[in-house]
């Protein structure tokens, strides 16, 4: 069923204590058919994002964010989604030594 509600997910976080070169959870998995998200990396590291734990697959420069909207001209009923239950992960590839990366999320009410 579409949706022309907006909804908004937990926001995730991860300190940057907790970021290291291998693959972190940044909070829990998705609960919801995601329209789009933005990563903000509040840290003062490079950092990258992999929704598979093992392969880089953003990269998302120290102190600046990115805002994917996958669902932008695909219409109302398009399936063109992340789905619910997706992880995101994050490895730094220079280490940070302050504040925090962020992961906030939208979907559709019903969806």
């Amino acid at each position: 069923m579409a949706s022309n509600i907006a909804q908004f997910e937990t926001l995730r976080s991860i300190a940057f204590g907790s970021i290291t070169s291998s693959f972190t959870p940044i909070g829990n998995p998705f609960l919801n058919t995601l329209r789009m998200f933005r990563i903000v990396n509040n840290s003062d590291g490079d950092v990258f994002i992999s929704t598979d734990g093992i392969n880089d697959q953003l990269f998302v420069p120290a102190g600046t964010f990115v805002l994917y909207d996958v669902a932008a001209n695909s219409g109302i009923d398009s399936n063109f989604r992340i789905q619910a239950g997706t992880q995101f992960y994050v490895a730094y590839s220079s280490a940070p030594s302050k504040n925090s990366v962020y992961v906030e999320a939208i979907y559709g009410r019903g969806e």
